[in-house]
């Protein structure tokens, strides 16, 4: 279906997302699109929730290195300069990386279009402390600002 091969990347291996939302189209413009998109994530499971949070992958971590990103998180990660790390940058983030996903068992995710290395880290060693039900949460919240991003490279504004 042409729909699912456009918006089943919205979500970073989750097209099960568009899957759900294919036959409530027509969608009146990009926003209530994302709505129903939010809505199918927020109706999911726990355990789907966690595989949409684990389906992410970690800042400036091995996929980036081994360039085994998806396009999106690439440019996004690209856009950010984590792709230009010093050596110390990139040890930084492993440490941080590690540390996150040892607490909570999922990778840090955050919207970094907009942001510069600086503040991506400012933000990973403030929540590398948070409570893990509101990290879940964050990441949920965070993965919803990644997406509205993604739908808006795709879709005009109406």
């Amino acid at each position: 279906m042409h729909f699912i091969e456009i918006f089943g990347r919205v979500f970073e291996h989750a097209p099960w997302v568009a899957e759900r939302v294919a036959g409530l189209r027509p969608f009146a413009d990009r926003r209530a699109l994302h709505r129903a998109m939010g809505d199918v994530v927020a109706s999911a499971d726990r355990a789907r929730k966690l595989a949409l949070i684990q389906g992410h992958p970690e800042l400036a971590g091995k996929a980036a290195i081994d360039r085994s990103l998806t396009a999106e998180s690439a440019a996004e990660q690209g856009g950010a300069g984590l792709d230009r790390l010093t050596a110390e940058e990139y040890e930084r983030f492993h440490r941080l990386n590690g540390a996150y996903r040892a607490r909570f068992g999922f990778p840090f995710i955050l919207a970094v279009r907009g942001l510069d290395k600086h503040a991506i880290l400012a933000a990973f060693e403030r929540r590398v402390g948070a409570d893990e039900a509101a990290e879940f949460d964050e990441a949920l919240r965070q993965i919803a600002r990644i997406t509205e991003f993604r739908l808006g490279d795709l879709v005009a504004d109406s």
